[in-house]
């Protein structure tokens, strides 16, 4: 966590899932401890004005920053949250498709083994638990796979949701004019220089 600014910075979680199947595209920063993000939903972001919510995407080559943060009804517990992540297939798919507002909601990521999951369950090397030999370290049968071992993930959402209209794509040249994306590469990547 960083506290250089007025707004504490907060970066300790995974990443960002986003998700199509509701009336608005979800954005769902993610966390590995189910008590953290229910304690960081219930301290901070329930708090959150849901006009006052703003999440900015800040393009750097292969990368993008992740910002959000809002105005609160409990300012002493408020925290902008930021993050920076490889740009991805799912993230393109938000930006051209999110139509100027989401969800915003919390989620669980976590990793799972051959033996948490069902026979159909996907690997990362994208075949299923059942081509995944148990009594070989579940190791990946298909010959042209070099999977060693069977590992998977899942994510859960919380319930609770707030909605954002301000959603902004930006080019690191254009942070200036964004106070809340300025803030953010100000204390976080300019003064660290």
């Amino acid at each position: 966590m960083s506290s250089q600014s007025s707004i504490p910075w907060f970066d300790d979680f995974v990443g960002v899932a986003y998700r199509y199947y509701d009336l608005r595209m979800n954005v769902v920063p993610l966390f590995t401890d189910r008590k953290e993000s229910a304690s960081i939903w219930h301290d901070t972001i329930h708090w959150w004005v849901d006009p006052s919510i703003k999440i900015r995407f800040v393009e750097i080559g292969d990368n993008y920053w992740f910002i959000m943060g809002s105005d609160s009804q409990k300012p002493d517990t408020n925290l902008s949250f930021f993050k920076i992540l490889p740009k991805s297939e799912n993230y393109e798919r938000f930006k051209k498709g999110h139509g100027g507002e989401a969800y915003v909601r919390l989620g669980v990521y976590a990793k799972k083994s051959l033996d948490d999951v069902k026979k159909d369950a996907l690997c990362d090397c994208s075949h299923e638990a059942q081509d995944h030999d148990e009594n070989d370290n579940d190791v990946c049968l298909y010959n042209n796979c070099d999977c060693k071992k069977f590992s998977s993930f899942q994510i859960n959402l919380l319930k609770r949701k707030k909605t954002t209209t301000d959603i902004k794509f930006l080019e690191e040249n254009d942070v200036k004019d964004d106070p809340l994306a300025w803030n953010c590469l100000n204390v976080n990547k300019y003064s660290k220089i």
